[in-house]
């Protein structure tokens, strides 16, 4: 994902240790989305990928951050998100991306549904070192 320039008067870190911490994220990607204009349908998309992304990072992860702020390209305004641990890592990134697949007890569709959600997705994993996760979306 390329950078873009940030305001980053609106940056925000959000620790994820416990579920709260997800419901804290949530919040905060849905504050900052509404700050740059995203209609309701969009912030809905972003909030709903954050939150699978932020459960992810509890629950697979063992816990990690969140950052987000609000950034521009020309003459387009957005909000990037970025979702990291220092988890067990995810050994084969293009399955875990598979609609369906799972790890754990879910349904399979926390990534591969987050990835269809935002405009840009960028997952980065290395096992035994952590993952990863970046996603942004657009104002229309």
């Amino acid at each position: 994902m390329r950078d873009y320039p940030a305001d980053e008067a609106s940056r925000e870190e959000v620790p994820i240790q416990a579920s709260g911490d997800v419901v804290k994220a949530r919040q905060t990607v849905r504050l900052l989305a509404q700050q740059a204009g995203l209609s309701l349908v969009n912030q809905t998309k972003l909030v709903t990928a954050a939150s699978e992304l932020g459960r992810n990072t509890l629950i697979y992860g063992g816990g990690g951050t969140a950052q987000a702020v609000i950034v521009r390209d020309v003459a387009r305004v957005g909000v990037w998100v970025r979702f990291a641990d220092a988890g067990p890592g995810i050994s084969d990134t293009e399955l875990a991306l598979t609609d369906g697949w799972t790890s754990g007890s879910g349904m399979g569709l926390g990534l591969s549904g987050a990835r269809r959600l935002v405009d840009e997705f960028e997952l980065d994993s290395t096992p035994g070192v952590g993952t990863t996760v970046t996603v942004l979306k657009w104002a229309r």
